[in-house]
């Protein structure tokens, strides 16, 4: 099957942003990812949205806002994927999908959320249903205590690795402060980040406020064409690979730190694209959480279990180390607007393909990795990106 590939896209700057709702942010890249791909909005046969909601915003039917933003999209098929944080590449995926089935040439994947509008504490028990509320309903600070007692068990297990998630942290808000993009361009040192203050306080388990990523509002766009399509644009960005894995949804039917889905997506796509990790030449990977990304260098095979802090620890994924991980700043620095960052993930790695990442931009970028998570380790999507002109 070839896939389909990039050939356009916009990204809005994340954090609280002034527009009143989603259709204020999907206006603002829309127009925009169209006009980077050189595409007219009466050439696009399909349109799909990522939006996770589940209370951030009373307007639901979220798939017929893009309709809005542009006339020539009103008639366009829309739909409305969810997949809790990877929702955004789950709407890519099914754009891709609906491509190869050759129901259309041109697709329009928009990212989008709108978190900063309810209290703080709200956001958190919304952001709870991407985990098995039946069981994990009354864990204590939200989704950051799901992923406080993966850090628990973690370091039960192998020792605390509190400065290894500080290290973690501060590379990825130095990265962010070239992003003009992020959330939060600031810089924090590792003595800052590994420090309990009255500034960085415990929110759950080991985890300080400089290990959980941003409630953040914002939108991505991307364009998508058919191989022969893209063949005619200015640029495109393809797909050497890309796939799925899923992991049973309830924490306690599972190890927790193992993040075998996280792996399994890992091998798939670097078996379906014939590489191994030394091929990549930088990854956009998930760090909701810090101990997020330490579990997802073991799971990508960068150490093995247990021993995920010395890739930190050596600089291994610096911006000048041997696999630079999230040079965008990642969630942490970058912003996570739910909906909108599967979406950003691709946006930030087909920049760097395509030479157009400006301050961030890293030497000789000819392959990337995108790895986005839903849940706690629960849809695992991972994409290998090339580009193709």
């Amino acid at each position: 099957m070839q896939h389909a590939q990039i050939v356009g896209w916009a990204h809005s700057k994340f954090g609280k942003s002034d527009a009143p709702g989603l259709e204020g942010l999907m206006a603002e890249v829309v127009p925009a990812a169209l006009g980077h791909a050189g595409v007219d909005a009466c050439d696009v046969d399909g349109i799909f949205v990522g939006v996770f909601n589940n209370g951030f915003s009373q307007q639901a039917f979220e798939g017929a806002l893009v309709g809005m933003t542009l006339d020539d999209l009103r008639h366009v098929p829309a739909a409305r994927l969810e997949n809790a944080c990877a929702t955004g590449t789950a709407a890519l995926y099914s754009a891709m999908d609906f491509i190869a089935a050759g129901r259309g040439k041109i697709a329009l994947v928009v990212g989008a959320e709108k978190m900063t509008a309810v209290p703080t504490t709200l956001a958190g028990d919304i952001m709870l249903s991407g985990c098995y509320r039946e069981e994990e309903d009354q864990v204590e600070a939200g989704f950051a205590g799901i992923f406080g007692k993966i850090a628990q068990t973690y370091f039960q297990e192998n020792g605390d690795h509190s400065l290894e998630l500080a290290m973690i942290a501060a590379k990825n808000h130095r990265n962010g402060l070239l992003n003009p993009y992020a959330h939060m361009q600031k810089a924090l040192d590792t003595a800052f980040c590994n420090t309990v203050s009255d500034k960085n306080p415990l929110v759950a388990g080991p985890l300080r406020r400089t290990d959980c990523s941003l409630i953040s509002d914002g939108a991505a766009a991307l364009v998508v064409a058919a191989p022969e399509v893209a063949e005619t644009m200015e640029r495109a960005i393809g797909f050497r690979a890309r796939n799925q894995v899923n992991d049973v949804l309830a924490l306690s039917r599972r190890d927790v730190t193992e993040f075998a889905g996280p792996r399994r997506a890992w091998k798939a796509s670097l078996d379906e694209a014939g590489l191994t990790l030394d091929d990549l030449d930088m990854v956009e990977t998930h760090d909701c959480f810090t101990i997020a990304e330490l579990l997802e260098y073991e799971a990508m095979g960068l150490a093995e279990r247990g021993k995920g802090g010395r890739v930190i620890r050596d600089g291994i994924t610096a911006r000048d180390g041997k696999l630079p991980v999230n040079p965008s700043g990642g969630l942490k620095s970058r912003g996570h607007p739910l909906g909108a960052t599967g979406v950003s993930q691709h946006v930030m790695a087909a920049m760097q393909l395509a030479g157009e990442a400006g301050d961030m931009q890293l030497p000789d970028v000819e392959l990337a990795g995108v790895f986005n998570m839903g849940g706690a380790a629960v849809a695992n999507y991972v994409s290998i990106l090339e580009r193709v002109k």
